[in-house]
């Protein structure tokens, strides 16, 4: 009886402990694979968080624009505004462009206007050779322009296909007799009244001959106009 015993616990101690054994291995798996998935699903949760709290900020990759930059976009500007004077510059005028003139009068205030031929001196001309051209016009302009009281002119605008010119002139009706006189070393023409300045010249007092001279600063007497015209054409350059 005690040797069926003996058998009995030699088969069931074993049986046991693989039992226990089997449990235990059981119970280790569920508890690793339920640590594993844990921390699984912390990890992303943490990244899900950085993604919805840090999402990235696009930002340009260029530089902002320096003092360098500025400058040359300063000298870009520059440029460009140097080109448009030449541009300008290089405009000419040409046998189809307007020639309009404003004549004023000082004492009046009055204006006409006349649209002309452009005259053929001026065809091929830039702005800075005609404006060269109106300065020496309006420094020795014609007998003519003289007599009709020219004082001076203003070129108000320059295209191709139009200039404008003012005209100022001191128009005065002229009497049968005329006075020489002299202002600021220059010879001028006054009417019979001795005062109304009737032609301003570009004739200088030291050019003439002094027996002149003494005449002209005493108010030299000019009987008539063919006498004032023979002595203008006769001292003008």
């Amino acid at each position: 009886m005690k040797f069926v015993k003996g058998i009995g616990l030699f088969f069931v101690y074993p049986l046991f402990m693989l039992v226990l054994g089997f449990y235990a291995g059981v119970r280790f798996t569920e508890h690793y694979e339920q640590l594993y998935y844990q921390q699984g699903e912390d990890t992303d949760t943490s990244g899900a968080e950085e993604k919805l709290q840090g999402q990235p900020v696009l930002e340009s990759t260029e530089p902002l624009g320096n003092s360098t930059d500025y400058e040359r976009a300063g000298n870009a500007a520059e440029e460009d505004s140097l080109y448009l004077e030449v541009v300008s510059a290089s405009e000419t005028l040409n046998v189809e462009t307007k020639y309009v003139l404003e004549e004023r009068d000082i004492y009046r205030d009055t204006v006409v206007e006349t649209t002309w031929r452009l005259p053929d001196k001026y065809v091929g001309m830039n702005r800075e050779q005609f404006l060269s051209a109106m300065k020496e016009y309006e420094a020795f302009p014609p007998l003519s322009e003289m007599q009709r009281g020219f004082v001076s002119l203003e070129v108000l605008s320059f295209s191709r296909e139009k200039v404008v010119i003012q005209m100022n002139y001191r128009v005065v009706l002229p009497t049968d007799s005329f006075y020489l006189a002299v202002y600021d070393n220059k010879v001028v023409v006054l009417l019979d009244d001795r005062e109304t300045v009737y032609i301003e010249t570009d004739i200088k007092l030291e050019k003439l001959p002094e027996e002149e001279q003494e005449q002209i600063i005493n108010m030299m007497f000019i009987e008539d106009e063919a006498g004032l015209y023979d002595f203008l054409e006769a001292h003008s350059s």
